[in-house]
């Protein structure tokens, strides 16, 4: 197929030959080849006046013929048209099926802009959210779903976690909030009904909490009648039944410090945030905690070094810190061999403040840290019980910081030791001068 500018070009040269040559003949060349040109170009400038028309009109009217420019352009724009057409179809047969996928999704989905205005939504968000089909497009989520903690991480974009909250259409019924970011800056939201979770989670809390305080009692009363048959004068009773009373209280001991450990969880689980706002003398708590690790086990003669800011305290509640701390550094007790060093410091970090316990002990493998505060998970079962833990420490110590606003670090290599840091924001840092009493002149 020729060239259609090609052939143009040749017409116009043609057109321009002739109309010189009949110019010459009758004495007026220029004459001649001027109005062949402007009559030519009269007929281009009529030929874009269809195509232009035709081009506002679309594909109702027929396309202007007798031209090859007009012709070929036409030819690909019909051709263009069709692959559009082809691509559209496709697209809208995806967007089809996303739409019908998104449907069929328990969980509800919201579409928003930048500014939060919604642009799309399932079913399931009309149930879960109780947006209106036809009416609420455009409007901005936060306006519908009024939830201070949910607008708050909107405004603030803060996705990385996700929400809780009751449905604002029943209050009984408790939504997770996912947002992530996609395209240009538009939000999906993902509601998920997780009431049964909750339900479960109520329970579960509520059994722990039953069974323990329950096993208090009996488990004080043993401790009682151990403790009477330890004291037992006669000779010949203590050389026949001493060894195995001394480890039945020890065992006895252990029980009662799980049911303890169980209690402080289930009472931290049952609410997320501490009411206590005192202020609370962290280096005079680490100096006892210090003493009290000291005792735990004098025969391995460990070296713990202590280093804090005397001025550095914090907001909160004294008997929670006082957990937390004690569970770290008792975990680094137990778990240092004999004559290792166990360094405690307390310093501020970028406005907050940081606890650091490092150790030269056993070091846990990687694999392992991630899972170090769940509920009675133990690297070493064996090892965790001869060292007297209940493998509930570090779930108390990760429950503690968040109700503090805080948070745990944990980095540890096999047979070089362990560091555990307790890191809290600057809102929980309080600042205490100390007041020196001056000198006698």
């Amino acid at each position: 197929m020729s060239n259609p500018w090609t052939s143009e070009a040749w017409r116009i040269a043609g057109v321009l030959a002739a109309a010189w040559v009949v110019g010459l003949l009758l004495g007026v060349p220029g004459y001649a080849l001027a109005l062949a040109a402007g009559g030519y170009l009269l007929w281009h400038l009529y030929n874009l006046h269809r195509f232009e028309r035709w081009m506002s009109i679309g594909r109702s009217a027929p396309p202007p013929a007798g031209n090859a420019i007009i012709d070929e352009l036409v030819a690909r724009i019909r051709a263009f048209q069709h692959r559009h057409r082809d691509q559209k179809r496709k697209l809208t047969a995806i967007l089809d099926r996303f739409r019908e996928a998104t449907t069929a999704m328990p969980d509800g989905t919201v579409v928003t802009d930048a500014r939060g205005r919604i642009e799309w939504f399932n079913e399931a968000a009309t149930r879960l959210f109780g947006l209106r089909p036809g009416q609420d497009i455009g409007h901005r989520i936060d306006n519908l779903v009024r939830n201070p903690l949910f607008t708050q991480r909107l405004l603030r974009g803060e996705f990385s976690e996700p929400v809780e909250f009751p449905s604002p259409r029943d209050d009984r019924v408790m939504l997770q909030i996912h947002v992530v970011r996609f395209g240009n800056e538009q939000r999906l939201i993902i509601v998920r009904d997780v009431t049964r979770l909750h339900q479960l989670e109520k329970i579960r809390q509520d059994f722990v909490a039953n069974v323990s305080h329950e096993l208090r009692t009996p488990l004080t009363v043993i401790a009682g009648f151990l403790e009477t048959m330890q004291d037992e004068p006669d000779e010949e009773f203590r050389s026949k039944w001493g060894s195995s009373l001394d480890l039945m209280q020890g065992q006895s001991t252990r029980m009662r410090q799980i049911v303890e450990d169980l209690l402080l969880l289930s009472r931290l689980e049952s609410n997320k945030h501490t009411s206590a706002r005192d202020a609370v003398s962290v280096p005079s708590m680490l100096a006892s905690i210090r003493e009290d690790a000291a005792r735990l086990a004098p025969e391995r003669r460990h070296r713990i070094d202590l280093d804090a800011d005397e001025d550095l305290w914090l907001y909160g509640n004294d008997a929670e810190l006082r957990s937390a701390f004690s569970n770290v550094v008792f975990n680094a007790v137990r778990y240092t061999p004999a004559n290792g060093s166990i360094h405690i410091t307390w310093q501020g970090e970028d406005g907050g403040a940081r606890l650091d316990v490092v150790d030269d002990g056993i070091g846990i493998a990687a694999h392992h840290i991630p899972r170090l505060s769940e509920r009675f998970y133990r690297v070493d079962v064996s090892r965790s019980r001869e060292s007297g833990g209940t493998g509930l420490g570090l779930a108390i110590v990760k429950h503690v910081l968040s109700r503090h606003g805080g948070r745990l670090e944990i980095q540890s290599e096999l047979g070089k030791g362990s560091r555990f840091s307790c890191i809290f924001p600057a809102a929980a840092v309080k600042r205490h001068e100390s007041t020196m009493e001056p000198e006698p002149a």
